[in-house]
């Protein structure tokens, strides 16, 4: 498997059944509830691909891991 680099990593938060980004990479908006939902997050920490399309300016985040604090996306995100 290839090493997904930093770069393309961006932080979340999971509070009781949602998922919030602090802050959304592409519109800058703050405090961005997803429409992720659990049994997504998890399928995304076993390295299944996932689409999360933020709510805010509807661009799609793909997902290809995660882990308790970052998800590993496909794309330069920093």
């Amino acid at each position: 498997m290839k090493l997904i680099p930093f770069e393309n990593t961006w932080p979340y938060e999971k509070m009781g059944e949602d998922i919030y980004i602090e802050e959304c990479p592409y519109c800058r908006e703050t405090n961005v509830l997803t429409n992720m939902k659990l049994e997504h997050l998890e399928q995304a920490k076993d390295s299944i691909k996932t689409r999360v399309v933020m709510p805010c300016c509807h661009a799609t985040m793909i997902v290809a891991d995660a882990d308790d604090d970052y998800f590993w996306t496909t794309e330069r995100l920093r």
